[in-house]
């Protein structure tokens, strides 16, 4: 239990009850090559020590009644029965999430989902389940380091179904060096024929510090030309878009109710609190972030009074421009009033955000939509351009 003699020194105020709760589980059977979150091969680990160290940073800080819940990493589903049972009850001890979470996922990988897990899973209060296919190609599939194959993919499914699961997400990854649309054309026919109720579909990037960024630099890999990146964008929301799947984010697709909920309130710029190692946390106008590593942050539990690395309360203004930024990632968009609410923007405090929104709406990249702002046709594939013009205008 929590030692009674460790105060908090860092954080300022405890999240509030029905604060979403995010728990970051960092195990994977191994590291895929465009991956930048924090994650470990499980192998050589001390899980126990580090699922301790989880559940102790839980008991401090973890919100009363969370109206979502997501175990993310990492791969949660890799986790054994008696290790996933621990974390869960114990999580329910301590903030009593069954009776207030509307929704509840993990994430999965295909070769660590089978019937016996996905049924553990439901019968623990999972309502929601993500499922890493990333590719149906098993050449890219190797190229991304994946350790399932298209067949484990399709009988995880199938699992979770079984299961009783009602509400699934399965990721994917586009626009792969020496990809060709048709062939991601035959995979969106596969997909769409599971009928899943959610779907995310990301154009790979080349982050820092990957394996990936590490072959680009060499020229072992080249990147599609932005044209053709541009061709499977729209392709994909066409295609999606005929399935019923309808494109209420940049790369996030659902059928009508079925939009992610813990995801919809951090595009909202809502409060949330993470746990785990390089968990990150909005509570109040703060932000915290916790260290990363598996000893490093059991070992922070263990001696202080938090895991945080890093704590910050931006101003006004910088919370409105991200606000700004995260809110156009949505097709729905926002008001300024709605802006101005969520950053919890002072009233009275110059607002520069309206003379950005109209330049943008000259140049055609927003356009005006039921009281909101939104990104237009134009200004979907600019997204991170149109963003940069917001927080550049916070300063």
């Amino acid at each position: 239990m929590a030692n009674p003699s460790i105060q908090n020194d860092l954080r300022k105020t405890r999240a509030s009850p029905g604060t979403p709760l995010y728990v970051h589980l960092p195990f994977c059977a191994a590291k895929c090559h465009y991956c930048d979150f924090f994650s470990v091969a499980a192998e050589g680990h001390d899980r126990g020590a580090l699922l301790e160290a989880l559940l102790e940073e839980a008991r401090r800080f973890a919100p009363r009644e969370p109206r979502t819940v997501f175990l993310g990493g990492g791969t949660p589903s890799l986790l054994e029965a008696p290790e996933l049972v621990r974390v869960l009850e114990e999580l329910e001890r301590i903030c009593g999430w069954r009776a207030a979470a509307g929704e509840v996922t993990v994430e999965c990988n295909p070769e660590s989902l089978d019937l016996a897990k996905a049924r553990l899973l439901r019968d623990l209060g999972v309502n929601r389940l993500s499922i890493g296919f990333q590719s149906l190609d098993p050449a890219t599939l190797q190229l991304f380091g994946r350790v399932h194959d298209v067949e484990m993919s399709f009988a995880a499914f199938e699992a979770a179904r079984t299961a009783g699961f009602e509400n699934l997400n399965l990721d994917l990854i586009y626009a792969v060096p020496g990809q060709e649309l048709e062939q991601w054309e035959r995979d969106l026919t596969r997909i769409v024929a599971l009928k899943p109720e959610h779907l995310s579909a990301y154009n790979l990037t080349f982050e820092e510090e990957t394996l990936f960024a590490k072959w680009l630099e060499e020229g072992r890999l080249k990147p599609l030309p932005e044209e053709r990146e541009l061709a499977f964008f729209w392709r994909t929301r066409e295609r999606l878009a005929e399935a019923g799947l309808r494109a209420y984010e940049i790369s996030n697709f659902s059928r009508t109710g079925r939009e992610c909920a813990h995801n919809l309130n951090y595009w909202h710029n809502g409060e949330y609190l993470g746990i785990g190692p390089s968990a990150v946390s909005k509570v109040g106008d703060q932000r915290l972030a916790n260290v990363k590593g598996i000893q490093g942050y059991a070992r922070r539990i263990a001696e202080h009074p938090d895991a945080l690395v890093s704590s910050e309360e931006p101003g006004a203004l910088t919370r409105l421009g991200e606000t700004w930024w995260l809110g156009l990632r949505l097709a729905r968009g926002l008001s300024q009033a709605q802006a101005r609410e969520r950053a919890r923007f002072p009233e009275g405090e110059h607002d520069p955000m309206p003379d950005v929104a109209k330049t943008l709406l000259g140049q055609g990249l927003l356009e005006e939509f039921e009281g909101r702002l939104r990104l237009s046709l134009a200004g979907l594939p600019l997204a991170d351009y149109v963003a940069r013009q917001f927080l550049a205008a916070a300063g």
